[in-house]
């Protein structure tokens, strides 16, 4: 997620009111997270650009993110101020097959990003779908927002729906819901079941709360099946629903208080 190493930051992105806009306060932090509440990148984007020579404090060019800033210190990001820190937003987004979850994808397959409808902001990803996987995938201006969302100790489930080429028994998928190791890696628990059967093929819903890089189709694989669509319906608390292929939708920020928790939705710069 975020922009790559080596992108260059536009003036449009650096500054909404112009260089000489005052900062906008927030408590100490590291620059990182600077960065990414001002819906730059996320932290491990920023620390790469950091370790690029990209970043500077005071007019210093950083060598480390171990960095705290103020609002009293004077950031830039590739010459240019960095923005003023916005409440983060929320969108849900349908994707479709074949769209890469990048900004620039270097086999130059076409991407989320360059397919968005016009009007957004710039936004990062929270976690990824890979080109042949459609559904859900949610959208945010902060790279913080979006680290906290993918994480497994957020606990949110995410929700799949799968049409696979085979046959299993309702039995061999409750195994799952202790977890499984497939060579050598151990995925969490999972909830899973039948759908229907149609024709050669089986469509299953599942649902798992870790995400790891091809977990679906490896699991499927393990029970003797081979996924053919891959649709994410929900993740956590939010449904991709009747939205179209294409498609986006902004949370309400009431409704991501409410599902973020008042703490943390305060320390994001969020008011319900």
């Amino acid at each position: 997620m975020g922009g790559k190493v080596g992108e260059k930051v536009s003036r449009g992105q650096a500054s909404r009111k112009g260089r000489d806009a005052p900062p906008a306060p927030f408590e100490p932090m590291r620059i990182a997270k600077a960065m990414a509440h001002a819906g730059l990148c996320s932290r491990r984007d920023a620390e790469a650009w950091i370790e690029s020579g990209r970043v500077a404090v005071n007019g210093e060019v950083l060598k480390t993110p171990a960095c705290v800033v103020t609002a009293a210190d004077t950031i830039t990001v590739d010459e240019q101020p960095l923005p003023q820190a916005q409440a983060p937003r929320l969108w849900r987004y349908h994707k479709p097959k074949g769209l890469v979850t990048s900004h620039k994808d270097p086999e130059g397959c076409p991407t989320v990003f360059a397919n968005l409808p016009d009007g957004l902001p710039r936004v990062v990803s929270v976690g990824r779908l890979d080109i042949n996987t459609e559904g859900l995938l949610l959208l945010t201006t902060d790279g913080a927002l979006a680290r906290h969302l993918e994480l497994p100790s957020t606990g949110w489930l995410r929700r799949y729906r799968v049409r696979a080429h085979g046959r299993v028994s309702q039995d061999a998928l409750d195994r799952l819901k202790t977890g499984v190791t497939i060579e050598g890696v151990r995925y969490g628990p999972v909830e899973a079941r039948i759908e229907r059967e149609q024709g050669s093929n089986v469509w299953l819903v599942l649902g798992l709360r870790e995400g790891k890089n091809r977990e679906v189709k490896r699991i499927a694989e393990h029970l003797g099946l081979t996924v053919n669509r891959l649709i994410r319906v929900s993740f956590g608390p939010f449904a991709l629903g009747e939205l179209a292929p294409g498609g986006v939708d902004e949370v309400k920020r009431k409704v991501l208080v409410e599902q973020l928790g008042t703490k943390l939705g305060r320390e994001l710069g969020l008011k319900s």
